[in-house]
């Protein structure tokens, strides 16, 4: 299991979400999404169903499939800044990331990956439609060593970015889950930036081995 953030930590995490402006995940907003801007990998297999908890062992994740909004792409791995703020993906790429500070998908606790909502010079990015997921909807994840983690999505929420809610999105879990986070709400011209988060909760439903 990995250990939990410590407090600075996750105070940089919530100041890093918080700020999100030019160089973050909050950028201009656009118009209705386009068709895919990346060649996707083929579609992550939706593991068997799997009795008991789902407890695997740490392996990096490489892609991420989420089908009901038509997200299939490769993953970034994003680390921390100079300044102990948790990096976000280069706005040149449209591929998210996953914090490698956070559990590996299909261990105990939160896995974290960040992508952008859209810029003023590319259009909608990969995360643009991440709002419209429901409950119950599945997310593929594949990992490194060949094994692939289908969650279910919990909970879909928007928070106001100086209300963060740092613990229910970072913090322990007795289960494997994903977190899914980009920018959304009301685009503030002045600020350069969306004044809200939108975050996915979504728990280990099986895991297998890709075929």
């Amino acid at each position: 299991m990995r250990s939990l953030p410590g407090a600075r930590t996750l105070l940089a995490l919530a100041v890093v979400l918080a700020l999100a402006g030019s160089g973050a995940l909050a950028l201009a907003a656009t118009g209705a999404p386009g068709p895919g801007r990346l060649t996707p990998p083929p579609t992550i297999p939706v593991a068997p169903p799997q009795a008991g908890p789902i407890v695997l062992a740490p392996s990096p994740p490489v892609a991420l499939d989420v089908p009901a909004i038509g997200v299939r792409t490769p993953l970034l791995t994003l680390g921390l800044n100079a300044d102990g703020t948790v990096e976000v993906p280069p706005l040149e790429s449209d591929e998210p990331g996953w914090y490698d500070g956070s559990p590996t998908p299909g261990e105990i606790g939160p896995a974290v990956i960040l992508g952008h909502v859209d810029s003023l010079r590319s259009g909608p990015a990969v995360f643009y439609d991440l709002a419209a997921l429901l409950p119950g909807d599945t997310i593929g994840v594949a990992r490194a060593d060949g094994t692939t983690v289908t969650f279910r999505v919990d909970e879909v929420a928007r928070y106001p970015k100086r209300a963060f809610p740092t613990e229910a999105v970072y913090g322990d879990l007795d289960h494997a889950g994903l977190r899914l986070i980009t920018c959304g709400g009301a685009f503030d011209r002045s600020a350069g930036s969306y004044e809200d988060n939108i975050v996915v909760y979504a728990s280990a439903a099986s895991a297998g081995t890709a075929r």
